[in-house]
């Protein structure tokens, strides 16, 4: 059991964990990086990379991003050469944003955290925290204008080596199961989760789910690829309650790269990925307008 543990802790550092150096921007820098999403002049139909040199860092690995309700806060995960996985935050203050570092969530409980998700109310954030063998999901509450102490959750969620976790806007909470290899949630009874469920999508990991659990994005192999691309793709939920197979959302965000790591924005109006095709290996995050998405789903739908 020890061994097998071992095997799937291996196979999630190596899903989410790579050496990189780079340096963050200078407060001077930052300042000028005003409003909604660090000033950033709006994607289009085509992915652009975010916040280069401040949130995408070269030679640094970056994914997993998630913004409070009111766009105010910005977390994601960050690698740097010789360190653990870290969630990165930064807040807009007085129309400016703060030089992003280290959330700290567990406070030094746990040597690793990473991918961390605000739940719409704002109230709530789920992150995987680990040091060896025991990746499992964490939360914390909102306390004044940070969280409280974090805890694991008491949950038959954790009896697995599990990671991803984000929550749709009636509470329930959706992630990824490693050690089962399938996308699982768990229905929210009162803030708890006594009850985990298969989602039942074919295949993929790193799933987002949609505020109305619309659809699932995920990140998969390319059909008969035999190269290990990885696109992101959506699963769309018919109305029978059934989901479609993955759908590869096409050239306006998936490249010869490998595209991992989706989530959408609050607002409904931005995909955010990673993409690795920088130097080395290693990815940036990238935005892109969520109407790709739409109007796949319209184009789907209206076939049908």
């Amino acid at each position: 059991m020890k061994t097998t543990k071992l095997l799937l802790l291996t196979i999630v550092i190596s899903l989410n964990t790579v050496f990189a150096q780079g340096t963050i921007k200078s407060d001077s820098i930052l300042s000028m990086m005003s409003d909604k999403y660090f000033g950033q002049n709006p994607p289009g139909m085509t992915a652009e990379i975010f916040a280069p040199g401040i949130v995408s860092v070269n030679a640094r690995y970056e994914y997993g991003v998630s913004f409070t309700p009111d766009l105010g806060e910005i977390y994601f995960t960050a690698h740097r050469k010789g360190e653990r996985s870290s969630v990165y935050f930064s807040k807009l203050i007085d129309k400016k944003w703060t030089n992003p570092k280290k959330a700290n969530l567990t406070k030094g409980e746990k040597g690793s955290e990473m991918e961390a998700f605000v739940n719409f109310s704002g109230e709530k954030i789920y992150f995987t925290a680990y040091d060896s063998i025991d990746v499992n999901i964490w939360c914390a509450t909102r306390s004044g204008n940070w969280w409280s102490n974090a805890i694991k959750l008491d949950s038959p969620i954790n009896d697995d080596i599990v990671f991803y976790s984000n929550e749709a806007k009636n509470g329930d909470l959706f992630y990824k199961n490693v050690s089962k290899g399938k996308m699982y949630y768990a229905p929210n009874k009162n803030g708890k989760f006594p009850e985990i469920f298969e989602v039942g999508i074919e295949y993929g990991s790193h799933g987002f789910i949609a505020p109305l659990q619309e659809f699932m994005l995920i990140d998969a192999l390319k059909d008969n690829d035999k190269t290990k691309d990885k696109d992101i793709h959506v699963c769309f939920k018919k109305k029978d309650g059934a989901w479609t197979k993955p759908i590869n959302l096409g050239s306006a965000v998936n490249s010869n790269f490998n595209e991992t790591c989706p989530s959408i924005t609050p607002d409904g109006k931005y995909l955010f990925f990673s993409r690795y095709n920088e130097e080395g290996g290693l990815p940036n995050i990238y935005w892109v307008s969520a109407e790709v998405l739409y109007r796949l789903r319209s184009d789907y739908f209206k076939n049908k």
